[in-house]
């Protein structure tokens, strides 16, 4: 978090504009990008794009529903593997 506000501090004292555009998308995402030095690199990158992945298929998918709810729960259902009923309705 120093060596990131210290390197942000120096580079906008500089006069180049593109590298100031990247020390105040930087200092934008500051919590964002501390979160994986705190978490000492235990997450896989690789398990969160997957999980960014099946939610966007899932909304994808819930496209046709119409209201918020039904989606929220289609995507507990598939994030959280949680069981779906059989069937909602009766057929003959």
């Amino acid at each position: 978090a120093r060596f990131l506000d210290a390197w942000c501090k120096r580079t906008m004292r500089s006069r180049i504009i593109p590298m100031k555009k990247i020390a105040k998308m930087l200092r934008s995402h500051r919590e964002l990008l501390l979160n994986w030095f705190r978490t000492k690199g235990q997450v896989a990158l690789g398990a969160v794009e997957g999980f960014n992945n099946k939610a966007k298929v899932t909304s994808r998918k819930a496209y046709g529903f119409r209201n918020f709810e039904v989606m929220k729960i289609a995507l507990y259902h598939t994030l959280g593997n949680l069981p779906e009923p059989e069937a909602t309705h009766r057929f003959c």
